[in-house]
């Protein structure tokens, strides 16, 4: 679906030229910057190629790993049942899925995954929603205790044959890194997220996002595969040559778009970071969040639960955290990270901020009291938190935000 641009005197010149550099200089293979308005697109640009070794341009219709991006989606599919009654948000997980009770945490100072205590607290469905249950993935911190633990028990990037269910069973296995509530640590919490879906709905994950948001948004191209027919649209993605160097020019393919993961259909939906997607489908489903929660006469979320996402469910003094980088003054909501702390060299109309990205380079914020909204796009493995992203969000608040 074409995207309709409205016209406005607002010059993105500078925004453009910067986006393009990061192509020109070998450091991204391709780049798409959208800003909105409201919820007018008020510039749309694309950079770069389809892959790297053709040098077909990049289309507009172009299919992206979305990774992370996908937590959005799936917080608020699990929101629209908060919207029908179906659980309250300090419901124990367990009361739906049994695996969950009488968890083990992992004991202060521990050596070993073996170093654990009884729990004292139950996870709560808010603490799936707002990562801080106390699960972990694996990646983040590979060196941790905890994160070795994952590693044994499961590959969360490469455990495809896995069903939902299958996938957290075994997470209920593993012990926790907190007590549920306490802290906040990158997570599978969203792939358990989907599994609830499943259960509260009765619909496995991917038929119930394509009958509850995708048909009714006209998302057409967002799932989670690319069938044969729409492989022409799907970008190469592509990893630096040092990983330890951001922005060191050279890349290398890390998946391919013919014969890579997503040409087939897989068992695992996952929730954390299964979708691809296209600029105009994801847009459309930011426009329904920024719009209150209705998008086109589609009534998705109620305007007062999407508020309730936007609202801290982290504890007094708990803050989202990195080991490789900081995001200071940033909290969690239900599905988002939030802006609750302006730090030096945010503009003041950031506040409140909120937003989330997927590792591959998909990153997408709404900014209420700067009316304003970002969604830049590539395929480069790590791309979440890199400085193209950065300059991207910061042209754009300079030329486009409400003063």
């Amino acid at each position: 679906m074409a995207l309709t641009i409205e016209s406005t005197e607002l010059d993105f010149t500078s925004m453009h030229e910067r986006m393009a550099s990061y192509v020109d200089k070998d450091i991204l293979s391709c780049c798409a910057t959208l800003v909105m308005q409201g919820t007018k697109i008020v510039d749309y640009k694309t950079f770069g190629y389809m892959n790297l070794e053709d040098k077909v341009p990049l289309q507009e219709d172009a299919i992206y790993r979305m990774y992370s991006n996908t937590k959005l989606v799936t917080s608020v599919a699990l929101m629209m049942l908060y919207d029908e009654g179906r659980f309250e948000l300090d419901d124990p997980l367990s009361k739906f899925m049994p695996a969950f009770a009488d968890m083990q945490v992992l004991a202060a100072g521990a050596t070993s995954a073996d170093d654990v205590v009884a729990a004292k607290k139950p996870i709560l469905i808010k603490h799936i929603l707002s990562h801080s249950a106390g699960f972990s993935y694996g990646f983040v911190e590979p060196d941790s205790v905890i994160d070795q633990a994952y590693n044994k028990t499961i590959n969360v990037l490469g455990d495809f044959d896995l069903d939902l269910e299958e996938f957290c069973a075994k997470v209920a296995t593993l012990p926790l890194a907190y007590e549920a509530g306490t802290s906040w640590r990158y997570s599978v919490a969203t792939d358990v997220c989907a599994r609830l879906v499943e259960v509260l709905s009765g619909q496995k994950f991917d038929a119930f996002l394509q009958d509850r948001i995708f048909t009714p948004l006209a998302m057409t191209d967002t799932d989670f595969w690319v069938p044969a027919e729409k492989a022409s649209r799907f970008i190469t993605m592509y990893a630096p040559t040092d990983l330890l160097d951001p922005m060191a020019p050279g890349l290398v393919k890390a998946d391919d778009s013919t014969a890579g993961q997503y040409n087939q259909q897989r068992k695992l939906l996952s929730g954390g970071g299964g979708l691809v997607s296209t600029v105009s489908d994801y847009v459309t489903f930011l426009q329904m969040l920024v719009n209150g929660g209705e998008w086109n006469g589609q009534r998705i979320l109620q305007a007062e639960t999407l508020e309730l996402m936007r609202t801290n469910q982290l504890a007094e003094g708990v803050h989202v955290a990195f080991p490789m980088w900081a995001m200071p003054g940033t909290v969690f909501g239900l599905g988002f990270a939030l802006k609750q702390d302006l730090q030096e060299g945010d503009p003041a109309n950031a506040q409140n901020e909120y937003q989330w990205g997927g590792l591959a380079g998909t990153h997408s914020w709404m900014a209420p009291e700067a009316d304003l909204t970002g969604f830049c796009l590539t395929q480069r493995l790590p791309g979440f938190w890199h400085p193209f992203s950065h300059e991207f969000k910061s042209h754009a608040y300079a030329i486009a935000g409400k003063k």
